[in-house]
């Protein structure tokens, strides 16, 4: 899996799917709680999503597609949290719709979330640095718990 990451560097990597998932999770946002049509909202979101969780795989590896999936898991309460707060910034709340409507926004939050993960471990070298990594990570796991409180508390 490693001979991936090398045959596409990096660089080009994080702008290149930052960009393109921010466009697909915008319009995937856009049409779970805006149309709200179930069966356009998983054509539309779940053929790209599988897509990404491929390019994920061969990119970055196993071990951090399944830790994205592990802290998917338990991050739920942020998640929530963050999309009651967009929602909140139109008036709606996430518990105006059925849960089943919320699959593609938050499946695009944790693809856009751990594509923020790789590029902080990234920017601050610190993948391969055990002692540091696990600094950076501590700060990011403190700002992104921050973040969420802030946005629960305001609601």
């Amino acid at each position: 899996m490693q001979k991936a990451a090398k045959v596409l560097p990096k660089a080009f990597v994080y702008p290149f799917f930052l960009f393109h998932m921010l466009m697909f999770g915008v319009a995937g946002f856009g049409i779970a709680y805006g149309a709200q049509d179930p069966a356009f909202v998983y054509l539309h979101g779940g053929i790209a999503i599988v897509f990404y969780l491929v390019f994920y795989l061969v990119i970055f590896g196993r071990d951090q597609v399944q830790w994205m999936l592990i802290n998917a898991a338990l991050g739920i309460m942020g998640i929530y949290s963050q999309i009651d707060w967009i929602l909140g910034l139109f008036g709606r709340h996430a518990r105006d719709y059925p849960w089943y409507l919320h699959v593609v926004p938050v499946t695009y939050y944790v693809l856009y979330t751990f594509l923020l993960r790789q590029l902080v471990l990234d920017l601050t070298r610190s993948r391969n640095n055990p002692a540091r990594r696990r600094r950076v990570e501590t700060a990011y796991v403190t700002v992104s718990l921050a973040l969420y409180g802030l946005a629960l508390w305001t609601r």
